[in-house]
């Protein structure tokens, strides 16, 4: 049991199933107050009955205020996980507008509405569910791996900009997870995330090592650090890999 989660107020979004169902599950088995975020009120309510929790039905980035009101004016762990995939790399403008909303901006509007509170108080705790699309790529799926690289980013710079001050930043970066998103992503997630594709409930233990370790990086399925390496020490030969890929999927459509 990590000590300091028992009696917390927890916000997850996308939280109605999924990852998002797994991490409130964990959290609330560790003693937390889980509030209990979704766009289907039905499956929200599910889920926080479930747990014990409190069900928010609604848009990701207007939670916090409600969260706040329900866990009595205190925040202590956010947890950006709702999300959104578009599969294609051709310039649809809308699939881009909600990618960049969801993906990243609502993690933005979050961080913006409790860093004032986390800041005076000298503790806070930030949770960034990315993708391994963040850290490396994804074939296919150009608005997905963009902004999941716009996510990362965004965790990074509220880790080294506010560490100091108390304030904890995990970013959580799997591969295939055995979830809705996996079964929309088609023969690409069947090629490249199905083979190796774990529970959602691994993600949510891996973060929680992540917690107890004070990791910034959660890595469900650990040859992401492989992978990441070999990006940055020879990136002509990563991308030729991801082409090989790529060429391999063409000829499965």
């Amino acid at each position: 049991m990590v000590e300091a989660l028992h009696d917390a107020g927890v916000v997850v979004t996308g939280a109605g199933g999924g990852i998002g169902a797994a991490l409130a599950r964990r959290f609330a088995a560790e003693g937390a107050r889980v509030v209990v975020n979704d766009l289907d009120a039905g499956r929200a309510k599910a889920v926080a009955e479930e747990v014990g929790g409190i069900a928010l039905a609604g848009d990701a980035s207007a939670v916090v205020p409600d969260a706040l009101d329900a866990l009595g004016g205190s925040v202590d762990v956010y947890c950006a996980n709702a999300g959104v995939a578009f599969g294609g790399d051709s310039l649809d403008e809308g699939a881009w507008a909600a990618s960049w909303d969801v993906n990243v901006m609502a993690h933005v509007r979050a961080a913006h509405a409790l860093l004032p509170g986390w800041l005076e108080r000298g503790r806070g705790r930030f949770v960034s569910t990315v993708s391994a699309a963040g850290l490396l790529t994804m074939i296919g799926a150009a608005p997905y791996a963009v902004t999941k690289h716009g996510a990362l980013a965004f965790a990074e710079y509220l880790s080294l900009t506010y560490r100091h001050r108390g304030i904890k930043v995990h970013a959580i970066c799997p591969q295939g997870v055995r979830t809705d998103m996996l079964a929309a992503t088609g023969s690409a997630g069947d090629l490249v995330l199905k083979p190796t594709a774990v529970e959602p409930e691994d993600v949510a233990e891996a973060l929680f090592r992540g917690i107890e370790e004070d990791r910034f990086l959660i890595l469900p399925h650990p040859e992401v650090a492989e992978y990441y390496q070999a990006r940055a020490a020879t990136p002509d030969r990563w991308l030729a890999g991801m082409n090989h890929l790529q060429q391999k999927w063409e000829e499965m459509r």
